[in-house]
């Protein structure tokens, strides 16, 4: 499947050689290990000769390093400055988890904060409750961005072109499953405009509810507030009675604050 990028490739601004490396370094998602080139051609959908050059010119520049043995590449610390750098410059985080640490020891559940990568929601924050550990959340980590709370959040927020554009990709992705992703994207659209939130009871794993809200900095920047647990611990009750409404306070809270 294709993935969604923000600029046309056809604008003569666009360098396709830059969003080709740029996809050959996706594809080294959690959990991929090493991987050779035929592999990267596999998942970025470009011919192996292309990334053949695009591994190797990666490799001389420090993103990539290279296994002989192997013959297969790995993301190198180039890869991990960046976002270092990223995430130290994040000044949203540093407003918003003390606040995220109250409401988590308060309502004993875990809070995240996500933006958006493609088709997925990126946690760059998570502060939780020792009782919520059963949520494995580390910065980093990925999570659907049609079928979870903080991306139905982040969907909902979008103006309705945008959207449109990511769903006919979402589409792609869902195949015969898309009926089902589309109602439940299109409810928490509704909520959203009703009630200033969504959530996500089971939708994404049966053993997990949790609600999110988008957050609007004033950067323009949307990212995505959730919060949520264990179903033993956070029931549909609890969620729609008590921590939707405390996580709309915090959004606005940090939003207030976030400069």
């Amino acid at each position: 499947m294709s993935f969604p990028r923000e600029k046309d490739s056809s604008d003569r601004k666009f360098i396709e050689a830059l969003a080709r490396g740029l996809d050959v370094l996706r594809a080294f998602g959690p959990g991929a290990g090493l991987l050779g080139n035929q592999e990267i051609a596999n998942r970025t959908g470009l011919p192996k000769a292309t990334v053949s050059r695009l591994t190797y010119t990666l490799t001389k520049l420090g993103y990539l390093s290279y296994s002989p043995q192997l013959e297969k590449y790995q993301l190198d610390v180039g890869v991990l400055a960046l976002g270092y750098a990223y995430l130290a410059n994040l000044r949203v985080r540093q407003v918003a988890r003390p606040l995220m640490e109250l409401m988590a020891k308060r309502t004993k559940t875990a809070i995240t904060l996500s933006c958006r990568d493609r088709l997925s929601m990126i946690y760059v924050e998570n502060v939780r409750d020792e009782e919520a550990t059963m949520l494995r959340v580390e910065i980093g980590n990925r999570l659907p961005l049609a079928t979870t709370a903080p991306g139905r959040a982040y969907l909902a927020a979008l103006p309705e072109d945008d959207r449109n554009f990511l769903m006919r990709f979402l589409e792609e992705k869902a195949g015969d499953d898309w009926p089902q992703v589309r109602q439940g994207i299109e409810k928490a659209v509704r909520d959203y405009a009703e009630k200033g939130y969504c959530v996500a009871l089971g939708d994404w794993d049966r053993s997990i509810n949790s609600v999110a809200v988008p957050l609007h900095l004033h950067d323009g920047t949307l990212m995505a507030l959730a919060c949520g647990g264990p179903s033993y611990l956070v029931s549909q009750q609890m969620v729609e009675e008590q921590l939707c409404h405390q996580l709309v306070h915090l959004a606005r809270e940090i939003q207030s604050i976030a400069l």
